[in-house]
């Protein structure tokens, strides 16, 4: 079975986890093909959510895309924008630092 739109799978399999970012990952080599294993890590509490929203930005219909002049802020600052670069899919802060534009793929919170 082909994935049509990994982006969103991606999202919707860290939504259905009910939980938050990543405490580690590991890339697992399956033949010809490389897929990342994802550790995500909790709060104090074992059923306490750190992610509490996602958002898809960028669409298969409609792609947006930021310079680095106006990379986006998610929450002032305190959740993460997720940028297709071409250094990689790397955060806005990381995009900051390398001064780099890209195509916003969602924002975490």
């Amino acid at each position: 079975m082909t994935m049509s739109d990994p982006i969103a799978d991606m999202l919707t399999r860290i939504r259905n986890a009910n939980t938050a970012y990543i405490a580690k990952y590991d890339i697992v080599e399956d033949g010809a093909f490389k897929n990342i294993r994802i550790t995500l890590k909790y709060g104090a509490n074992k059923n306490e959510k750190i992610i509490t929203g996602l958002k898809r930005i960028s669409k298969p219909g409609l792609r947006v895309y930021a310079g680095k002049e106006n990379l986006p802020r998610v929450l002032g600052g305190l959740g993460v924008a997720i940028l297709s670069t071409n250094q990689g899919v790397i955060t806005d802060k990381e995009a900051r630092k390398l001064q780099v534009g890209g195509e916003v793929l969602a924002f975490v919170w």
